[in-house]
């Protein structure tokens, strides 16, 4: 293959293993990217002798790149690599193949007048020891921080020149900048009956700060809410569209609105894994012993149709997460006897980022079932691995 420019434009080939450099470099920062490019890990399986990953190489050859110290050792080479697995759909378990729609995003509808019932309101609760009570900052030079000039933040000052009033428009211009793509009416109104509804909020004790010292410091009280600005943002926007929707759209993607395991291509892996009965993908691999306990179970239990492990696939939930959009890849897709779907992740701890991701795939269910081309989708969560009969029975109960 014969890429031009692509090595060096954010391509992320992880199998490059020789690199001929046969144009003009004029950057020897350009030449480091595209040696970087080929330096991109294809395994991480673990020497259990030096409890270290495996080396991997890349051969590089033209005369840009000769300022690259070569280093060798003549009396060792290395240990070959670790057989590799071939993950890929099998023609021969066509029935077992699962398809699943591309939704790029959730639209939303919203009502004409917005209206927050603060006695239906779940409180905001936030914990001052989850917050760091030290930060420093250094200006950037170069691209690089200049540690000779860092300074402390002074928290302190952070809560003086945040006023309320302050954190109430930062909260209202974030929930504005999520709300408008599903706004018809006025962007001035919008934005406006956003601040008077997070002022409200504020103002009605439903932020709940621990220990309760806190809330009787106003300076203290003003930085553990700014601090914690984005769960604000996101508890308010939370309770505003589940009480002013009207209705929900998936957007799909327009090139491959539906996607399904067929489209998979085959990939290599080291990881544990074994062969499936009921999944149209050949092998399942394994993070840990608790996927392996699942999957030995979907495999096996008379409730499961077809079953997949997302992995390589392509399905993705976008969820918003601390002001930033991020990917979600749930942990399993099954198609239950009933014809239904049920997505499954196995999750030990619940964190605060786990309640968005589950947030966001409820939309992405609610948007979907609301669809109706899609058949009915649910989701669970897998606490144990004990739990996923029980899941599997309660799944075909709720989709009768």
């Amino acid at each position: 293959m014969i890429s031009v420019g692509m090595l060096s434009e954010g391509w992320d080939a992880k199998t490059v293993t020789h690199i001929m450099g046969i144009r003009a470099f004029t950057s020897q920062l350009l030449c480091e990217q595209v040696v970087g490019r080929g330096l991109r890990r294809t395994a991480y399986d673990v020497n259990p002798e030096t409890n270290l990953l495996e080396p991997e190489y890349v051969n590089i050859f033209g005369v840009p790149f000769t300022f690259i110290p070569h280093e060798s050792n003549e009396e060792t080479t290395p240990a070959p690599p670790q057989p590799k697995t071939e993950i890929k759909p099998d023609p021969e378990k066509q029935e077992f193949e699962i398809s699943f729609p591309n939704i790029i995003r959730v639209d939303y509808i919203y009502k004409p007048e917005l209206k927050l019932n603060l006695s239906q309101v779940e409180p905001l609760e936030l914990d001052a020891f989850d917050n760091s009570t030290l930060a420093e900052l250094a200006p950037i030079v170069d691209g690089k921080p200049d540690v000779t000039k860092i300074k402390g933040i002074d928290l302190e000052d952070l809560g003086r020149k945040f006023r309320m009033q302050k954190i109430a428009f930062e909260t209202a211009r974030d929930i504005f900048d999520q709300m408008k793509p599903g706004w018809k009416g006025n962007q001035e109104y919008l934005l406006a009956k956003l601040i008077r509804l997070v002022e409200e909020f504020i103002d009605s004790g439903l932020i709940r700060i621990s220990p309760p010292l806190f809330n009787l410091d106003e300076i203290r009280r003003r930085i553990i809410i700014t601090l914690n600005l984005s769960k604000l943002v996101q508890h308010i926007w939370n309770a505003i569209y589940l009480e002013n929707t009207e209705a929900i759209e998936p957007v799909f993607d327009q090139n491959h609105p539906i996607r399904s395991t067929g489209d998979m291509r085959s990939w290599y892996t080291g990881k544990p894994c074994e062969y499936t009965r009921k999944s149209h993908i050949t092998c399942c691999t394994f993070d840990s012993t608790w996927e392996a306990s699942e999957a030995f179970e979907l495999d096996r239990n008379p409730n499961v149709e077809a079953w997949v492990k997302n992995d390589h696939l392509g399905f993705e939930i976008l969820y918003i997460f601390e002001g930033v959009v991020r990917k979600y890849r749930p942990d399993f897709i099954i198609r239950i006897k009933t014809g239904s779907f049920l997505i499954l992740e196995t999750k030990g701890k619940y964190t605060h980022k786990d309640e968005a991701k589950s947030s966001f795939l409820d939309q992405w269910i609610k948007a979907v079932n609301q669809h109706g081309g899609f058949g009915f989708w649910q989701r669970d969560i897998s606490r144990n691995p004990a739990d996923v009969k029980m899941i599997l029975d309660r799944a075909v109960s709720l989709s009768k």
